[in-house]
């Protein structure tokens, strides 16, 4: 099936229909307009925060369990995409109800993480487990890699695109500007998920027992608890996570080769401000450069990139372990 004709700009994650305005168009002034800029920059924030922390939980949840940099997350983020926007195409063409594929968007994340994630973590990881962080680096650096050319063997190089689940929600007005209702549920989504796994890891007997893992991998094994399980689990869950979090950007983009690129570097960003390890520093962390790009689109667009990375960099010299982050403790 060939991609739509018209396309948005493929950087990642984006709003392809949201309200930031051209760089050389005029802010409109007095208090009626300084409020819709308020009320633009909040909405067009909390947006592209539901995708940062969709992305960025499922890193900082990595990083915390198996102490691991995972830079192929991004390569997971991007399969998940192709793979939810293949599915979706091909529903299409065989003439479904176009309410199904938003079940072809979570197909594609489920199929994307049961498979990727114990995939990656039993044939590649464990040979890399306590060894010095560099090699880690270049492992998933390697693996980002081989996604990367296994997604253009698959699917090409042409762009994708699904509109359908976009636009079938429809649109309403705020503060004079249409968005659509997809982006609600993208905010939605995201703090209904974010809840779940705050409370399966708070709460729960497996939660208790990922936190065991974390704080002591020696003495967990001691006590009968599979290690090795645990970090399968745990590095599965989080490519899930990311393979949901390209699933559900899918609609609203142009998925192309090499679009995951600049959400894996703001991921990073995120956890780097939010602490690593830390889900409740994902959130926060993706809040703060959802609403600080927002802001910067908006009022100085030149440098809508650059404040975030100042934003992250005054945060690692005033606290080194992020906002959240706790300061670790090695063993010698």
């Amino acid at each position: 099936r060939e991609p739509g004709a018209t396309s948005p700009a493929s950087r990642v994650p984006s709003h392809s229909r949201s309200a930031f305005p051209p760089p050389d168009q005029a802010l409109p002034r007095g208090t009626e307009g300084r409020m819709r800029v308020a009320t633009t920059i909040l909405m067009d924030g909390t947006i592209f925060a539901a995708v940062l922390f969709l992305i960025s939980v499922g890193l900082t949840l990595v990083f915390g369990v198996l102490r691991i940099l995972n830079v192929a997350h991004g390569g997971i983020y991007a399969f998940g995409a192709y793979l939810a926007t293949y599915l979706a195409l091909w529903l299409l063409d065989l003439g479904a109800n176009p309410y199904f594929t938003y079940a072809m968007l979570l197909a594609g994340a489920i199929i994307v993480g049961v498979i990727a994630g114990p995939l990656i973590e039993r044939v590649f990881l464990t040979r890399v487990y306590g060894r010095a962080e560099a090699i880690q680096l270049l492992l998933t650096f390697s693996i980002f890699l081989i996604l990367d050319d296994l997604m253009k063997l698959i699917w090409g190089t042409k762009p994708m695109f699904i509109s359908q689940p976009y636009t079938l929600l429809g649109e309403f007005s705020l503060a004079g500007i249409l968005y659509s209702w997809y982006q609600v549920v993208l905010i939605v989504v995201s703090v209904l998920f974010g809840g779940a796994l705050v409370w399966a890891v708070r709460g729960t007997r497996f939660g208790k027992i990922v936190v065991s893992v974390i704080n002591d991998r020696e003495v967990s094994q001691a006590i009968g608890i599979n290690v090795n399980r645990i970090y399968t689990v745990s590095f599965t869950l989080g490519a899930f996570c990311a393979a949901l979090g390209g699933a559900l950007i899918a609609p609203t983009i142009s998925v192309t080769p090499g679009f995951a690129v600049d959400a894996t570097v703001l991921a990073f960003a995120v956890i780097a401000i939010g602490g690593m390890g830390s889900l409740e520093g994902a959130a926060l962390g993706a809040l703060i450069v959802g609403l600080l790009r927002a802001t910067a689109v908006h009022l100085l667009p030149e440098a809508d990139l650059v404040v975030i990375y100042f934003a992250m960099i005054v945060v690692l010299v005033v606290r080194p372990q992020g906002l959240f982050g706790g300061i670790e403790v090695r063993r010698i």
